[in-house]
């Protein structure tokens, strides 16, 4: 089976992008099998090619644990795990070629299952989540807008992700601020070259691309060419999905004295739960302070409409009750209301400190929820896995 051919100008950019690396790779899989290339068994999971750095032992425990390696080429990482740690690996990898490779070689091993599929469907069918992720280089070669939403969702809540990623090629470029993906070189044995495209982003892009789908990254190893004329440089993530949510302030300072009386708007529906992203980096619902001569359910429509766009009614706004804290001296009241209907489709809008709103489903809620924010969604649901600082919540009847 070929795989599917893309017109660039029949799809978007990112949708070219990963066409463009499936048959890259299933090119360079061919090649090895027209070859013959013998590789030999791994000893370890060499995440920069060099045999320095980490190994299998960022994963944490193995032996009996559910696996998956991400793009997994000829399989000779997972069947490592399996023979050396006594995991139980599943293998995915979209070439035809490279499972073709894996098959003629590990398909009969116990413990291993070698999967040919799109990274993201295989994610998105899983059933049981996996223990541990890993991929050793592949992660790079998938839109993180669409790979990080079903990695999260397949690990489960305590799990461990571990990936590389390309940081500096050999021409010295360096990653990237932007989220896109760029033309890199596939240098095939005896010569030959194809091109595929790469995300070869900053660090602290993967970090809040991740931290969006509630993963928190643990660690960051750096792993350079060692020879000095070589400017190659990997960056391996050590990664987990927290078993709960954080929460923090905006910002040190205490809350201004005279703006201490809030509403915060819990709008979840078929879709998820909606939260914005504050300027200062904080995942929050949307509300704000109440107004001279307004009721707390005309805060939250008319900060609703302010800060998304989306239009409802006070009276399909249920007041669940209020919040009382104390930051530096200062009480501050905040008023969890729960907006039943609403219309329209949340947008960023001019002026606004809170924007990107994304609905996020209750179990992958990203991590930084504002302190507020986290206190009026656990007195609305008590058994989300959100921290957040203590406050003496007052429910109203009915």
């Amino acid at each position: 089976m070929q795989p599917q051919t893309f017109d660039p100008d029949d799809t978007d950019a990112d949708a070219y992008s990963e066409a463009v690396n499936a048959e890259a790779w299933h090119a360079y899989g061919t090649h090895h099998l027209r070859r013959g290339t013998a590789l030999p068994e791994v000893e370890r999971i060499d995440w920069g090619f060099w045999g320095i750095g980490p190994g299998a032992e960022i994963l944490g425990e193995l032996s009996g644990r559910r696996v998956l390696d991400l793009g997994c080429g000829p399989a000779r990482h997972a069947a490592h795990l399996v023979r050396a740690y006594g995991a139980t690996v599943d293998a995915v990898d979209a070439s035809p070629s490279q499972y073709e490779r894996a098959r003629a070689r590990y398909g009969s091993l116990p413990g291993l299952r070698l999967v040919r599929a799109d990274a993201v469907e295989h994610l998105r069918a899983v059933t049981e989540p996996y223990d541990v992720v890993y991929s050793v280089n592949a992660v790079p070669y998938i839109d993180p807008r669409r790979l990080l939403p079903a990695l999260a969702g397949a690990l489960r809540p305590g799990g461990t992700l571990c990936f590389t990623v390309l940081h500096t090629n050999s021409q010295g470029d360096g990653p990237s601020p932007v989220v896109e993906s760029r033309p890199e070189i596939l240098r095939l044995a005896d010569g030959g070259e194809v091109t595929v495209r790469m995300w070869v982003l900053a660090p602290d892009v993967w970090a809040e691309l991740l931290a969006e789908h509630g993963l928190r990254v643990e660690h960051i190893d750096v792993l350079d060419a060692p020879d000095e004329d070589d400017h190659v440089s990997y960056r391996v993530f050590r990664v987990r999905r927290p078993v709960r949510v954080s929460s923090r302030p905006r910002t040190p300072r205490p809350p201004v004295a005279h703006a201490t009386l809030g509403v915060g708007a819990i709008l979840h529906g078929p879709r998820g739960l909606l939260l914005g992203r504050h300027r200062r980096g904080t995942w929050e619902l949307p509300g704000g302070t109440v107004e001279p001569g307004e009721s707390l359910q005309e805060t939250a429509v008319r900060e609703l409409a302010e800060e998304t766009g989306l239009t409802a009614r006070p009276e399909d706004v249920r007041l669940l009750g209020t919040l009382l804290d104390h930051v530096d001296g200062v009480v501050r009241v905040t008023v969890a209301a729960r907006v039943t209907a609403w219309q329209g489709e949340p947008a960023d809008q001019p002026d606004e400190s809170v924007g990107h709103w994304r609905w996020f489903a209750l179990d992958r809620l990203p991590e930084n929820l504002f302190v507020c924010s986290a206190q009026a969604l656990t007195a609305w649901r008590p058994g989300l896995p959100v921290d957040h600082a203590p406050a003496h919540f007052t429910p109203y009847a009915g």
